[in-house]
């Protein structure tokens, strides 16, 4: 390779990685692009379990009466989606099962929890306001 084209190439990655650099940060969470948005409907959610809507990345529970809980449907083990909601938040990947209120790993092999996340409720609208904390 020529002194030339060495230092091309070199310039190049360069550029390449400032640029990179110039982003920062941590790619934006699917659910941000949701935020102030309906992402569900209450009908869809029962009363001691939840529902997974996959459009939003989110699972949302309903552990007693009115009481709506929204988390990331990002299974903290491997990244898989949880597929299924009973008694517990279940990722039928591994076998990892999470609380419905916490979201808390109840079962492993997950040992973080799913990310929390703020709903409102308008009539029947499940609007998603924020991660919980924010």
């Amino acid at each position: 390779m020529s002194r030339r084209r060495l230092l091309g190439t070199a310039g190049t990655a360069a550029a390449v990685t400032a640029t990179a650099a110039a982003c920062g940060g941590e790619p934006p969470r699917p659910q941000e692009a949701r935020f102030g948005q309906v992402v569900g409907q209450t009908t869809d959610v029962p009363v001691g379990g939840g529902a997974v809507f996959s459009d939003s990345k989110l699972v949302v529970t309903q552990p007693e009466e009115g009481d709506y809980r929204a988390f990331s449907a990002s299974c903290t083990h491997g990244g898989c989606t949880v597929q299924e909601v009973t008694e517990v938040i279940g990722c039928l990947c591994h076998g990892s099962q999470f609380d419905l209120v916490t979201g808390e790993p109840v079962v492993g092999p997950a040992t973080e929890p799913l990310e929390a996340f703020t709903v409102t409720v308008d009539g029947t609208d499940l609007i998603l306001e924020s991660a919980s904390g924010a």
